[in-house]
């Protein structure tokens, strides 16, 4: 189940040391299965419950975060990625390493968090269901350039629409002028994936 954090799912500095090769190891491993390249610049990482705690965990490792109230903060901004059942979410990249690139897509990739979508099946029967940005970063769609880091979620819906995701073919599709993308997920992604959607 992918229940929200709380203070005591964070293991205090000392104890995290302890684990963190082999829970560091494990998340490397979960996140090949759940990150998806659409096109050049735009990498996609599904999250879930494992994958944001270690992103709090590493939080508190390098800002030396030791008191309850400031664990409560990193609770609160990730949490809301932890998908409930239903759902899918992530954080979309926009990976523009060079100055080449900056100077080449920044002005192109106005508007692309409005084009992000998922794709459940082919043809005429295929269903789209557009990616929502997280209420608390929906102010960057107003942004004249997208940041680099996005939070987003799909709301797949009832037992039906999840069945259909099984059986596939799943894409992420972005529908951009300047920027016309999609990757279908790999069998072994889309199975991952179903963990998540039926997490409840």
């Amino acid at each position: 189940m992918n229940a929200r954090l709380t203070l005591a799912d964070i293991a205090d500095q000392r104890a995290y040391e302890r684990e963190r090769d082999d829970f560091r190891a494990r998340i490397i491993k979960l996140k090949k299965l759940r990150r998806v390249s659409v096109g050049p610049v735009v990498t996609f990482v599904f999250e879930n419950r494992d994958t944001i705690r270690f992103q709090i965990q590493e939080m508190a490792r390098v800002e030396k975060l030791s008191t309850g109230e400031a664990i409560e903060v990193e609770l609160d901004t990730y949490n809301p990625l932890i998908p409930m059942s239903g759902e899918l979410s992530g954080t979309m990249f926009i990976e523009m390493v060079t100055d080449e690139q900056q100077r080449h897509w920044k002005p192109r990739l106005v508007g692309i968090l409005d084009a992000m979508s998922l794709r459940i099946g082919s043809g005429v029967g295929a269903v789209t269901i557009k990616a929502e940005i997280e209420e608390a970063h929906a102010e960057t769609l107003t942004r004249a350039i997208p940041p680099s880091v996005n939070y987003m979620r799909f709301v797949v819906g009832d037992d039906a629409m999840i069945d259909a995701f099984e059986t596939g073919p799943v894409s992420l599709v972005i529908d951009h002028p300047n920027y016309s993308e999609s990757t279908v997920l790999a069998g072994a992604t889309v199975a991952e994936l179903l963990t998540d959607l039926r997490c409840g």
